[in-house]
């Protein structure tokens, strides 16, 4: 299948991972180990380890990654970039099943991409090494927007992560903020290889139509969004959000096996908001992205 079929992932990136991981541990998140980046800087280079590492809140469809940058010595692999923008979301990855037929597809519409981006990492120290297969979008505004097929899935998604106090069990949607949706919308229209239909709000939704396995070995064929919206519709879906910069990625919806009623428990004491798909963190106390848990 050459189109993506899934969100499979968004990456909040930070200076600071301590700090970061500190917040998600107090939302009720099980987060994985420790692990620095290594791969190659152009499809044809050797591999190297990167300055950047994270830890993963890893579902049972998708997975949120907290990337930080840990050793400024080393390849940023973007990161500063992002950082100089603002912090908080910066990744967001759709996941494919076929690296080399989603390559060709995107060339023969036309875009320059120099080839498929190989990333590994240990899952833990001392653990074995997972790989992962890129075609990021070139030079997209609104940060890494990727297709990514997971190499070695059921060496990242351990059991060990996955049980998380709050009941979340599924990246279901995103919301990205830009200034001309429409312009977008056509970018991701043309990485994804799906159409995108007018959001009930405003500005525009992609469905990707799920497919079981496609999003973590346990995840079943569950349709994921990314709406795409202006400005001003944003306090409609994340009240009191308000973006550093456009384009932004705002924040997520995740899905709980329970309604939100054990997020709700684990949130006691965090200043939290009522927002139309359930109990929300804010950005300042998320790092940088608001958490829906629905």
């Amino acid at each position: 299948m050459t189109v993506a079929t899934t969100l499979d992932h968004l990456g909040l990136c930070t200076s600071d991972l301590g700090a970061l991981t500190a917040a998600w541990d107090r939302m009720g998140f099980a987060l994985s180990p420790l692990a620095q980046q290594s791969g190659k800087r152009t499809p044809g280079s050797a591999t190297e380890p990167f300055g950047t590492a994270n830890r993963c809140a890893f579902l049972e469809h998708g997975y949120i990654e907290l990337l930080g940058l840990v050793d400024p010595t080393l390849f940023a692999n973007g990161l500063d970039r992002f950082l100089a923008r603002y912090t908080g979301a910066h990744i967001c990855a759709f996941g494919i099943q076929d690296a080399e037929g989603n390559l060709e597809r995107l060339r023969r519409g036309g875009l320059d991409i120099p080839g498929i981006a190989w990333l590994e990492r240990p899952v833990e120290a001392g653990g074995p090494t997972a790989r992962f297969a890129r075609l990021p979008f070139p030079d997209a505004p609104e940060g890494r927007i990727q297709l990514v097929q997971h190499l070695t899935p059921e060496l990242v998604w351990d059991r060990r992560w996955m049980g998380h106090a709050n009941g979340a069990i599924a990246l279901e949607s995103a919301i990205l903020v830009a200034e001309n949706p429409a312009e977008a919308t056509a970018r991701l229209s043309r990485l994804t290889g799906q159409p995108a239909r007018p959001d009930p709000l405003a500005g525009f939704v992609l469905t990707l139509p799920g497919v079981a396995g496609g999003a973590g070995p346990f995840s079943p064929a569950l349709p994921t969004h990314l709406r795409i919206l202006p400005p001003t519709a944003l306090p409609w879906v994340l009240p009191g959000v308000t973006p550093p910069a456009l384009p932004f990625l705002a924040g997520m919806v995740l899905r709980t096996s329970d309604q939100g009623r054990a997020a709700r428990a684990v949130l006691a004491g965090l200043p939290v908001v009522e927002a139309p798909d359930g109990v929300m963190v804010p950005p300042e106390h998320a790092g940088g992205a608001a958490v829906v848990f629905a």
